[in-house]
């Protein structure tokens, strides 16, 4: 049997991964480029074709065009992301191409991040910050007043296994109610003591709205002018799904008019963000770049189920992670 041979899109890729597919028997080849970089994706499509397996961590889409170049023999393909956003999911089901992600092994890394910016933007960190290097620091009792955590009502969009994690991270937090939405039931839900609701009445009835769901086209700009007006406008908004779940433009006016308290973002659109954004420009809006994951055990980890995908994969057996 010929050697099997795989290419990884972004140099960033961790060794344990890289290691994982040489134990494999599997011959590697990582481009010297990454997402910061413009070559990237000029450099994929030059050096794609003839490859067996893919493991496509970027930002950039994977689309019938790429498929087009990889050429035939290419069997496999894992992301290094949960979210399967940036690959035409349908065109590799359609050429039988076996694709993998990365679930779970995120959950607690995202959930310590959203606990973190609900903190922040609750409290005001960011303003707060900014009046210290203004030399601005004031005392008082009603000055930089934030929103408690305690007693309040906790509503989450996607109750995955990041929404879970956050709902046990922040059980010690006295939490009243607790609060989600979704396409189905979830039976840990019962166990966690959260409550199933419309979206419409969770927008409504939440003091923090947690984005926790993957990016489709049924869920882009789920927060906009429309849905923004039903929130409280004590409500802190915290997104640590994708960027496209939210209209940023309607966020801006609502956080510019205080019609809702704040918002908390790991993830926009674009990323990166450039610092001249109309939302950078907030004191109500803080903003940290895409940090979910960005621990070196989780990254570790993520590589090397990327690389299970793809040895499964290539062996015709179930991928740890199957998405098609």
């Amino acid at each position: 049997m010929s050697l099997k041979r795989v290419l990884v899109v972004n140099k960033t890729f961790p060794q344990a991964g890289l290691d994982l597919l040489k134990k494999g028997g599997i011959q590697a080849t990582v481009l010297p480029y990454s997402d910061n970089e413009p070559e990237i994706l000029p450099e994929i499509k030059k050096n794609i074709n003839g490859y067996d397996g893919l493991i496509w961590n970027t930002k950039h889409r994977l689309t019938a065009e790429i498929l087009n170049l990889a050429g035939s023999q290419l069997k496999t393909v894992s992301t290094m992301s949960s979210g399967v956003d940036q690959v035409d999911v349908e065109e590799v089901k359609s050429r039988g191409i076996r694709l993998g992600n990365v679930l779970r092994v995120l959950d607690n890394a995202v959930a310590d991040i959203t606990v973190g910016l609900l903190i922040a933007t609750a409290r005001r960190f960011k303003e707060g910050v900014q009046e210290i290097e203004r030399n601005e620091w004031k005392t008082g009792v009603q000055w930089m007043l934030g929103m408690d955590i305690s007693g309040s009502t906790v509503g989450i969009v996607g109750f995955g296994g990041v929404g879970q994690a956050v709902v046990r991270r922040l059980k010690g937090f006295d939490v009243a109610r607790f609060l989600y939405c979704g396409r189905s039931d979830k039976p840990e839900a019962k166990e966690l003591g959260v409550e199933r609701v419309p979206q419409e009445q969770l927008l409504k009835e939440s003091n923090y709205v947690i984005l926790a769901c993957p990016l489709t086209p049924e869920t882009k700009h789920l927060i906009n002018a429309d849905t923004l007006k039903l929130m409280k406008k004590t409500a802190v908004l915290i997104n640590i799904g994708r960027g496209g779940l939210v209209d940023h433009e309607a966020l801006y006016d609502a956080l510019k008019e205080k019609r809702i308290f704040g918002a908390g973002l790991d993830v926009t659109t674009p990323e990166p963000l450039k610092n001249d954004h109309p939302l950078v420009s907030l004191p109500n809006c803080y903003i940290i770049p895409h940090l979910g994951s960005a621990t070196i055990h989780t990254r570790n980890d993520m590589a090397t189920i990327s690389a299970q995908n793809i040895l499964h994969g290539l062996k015709d057996e179930t991928m740890k992670f199957p998405v098609c």
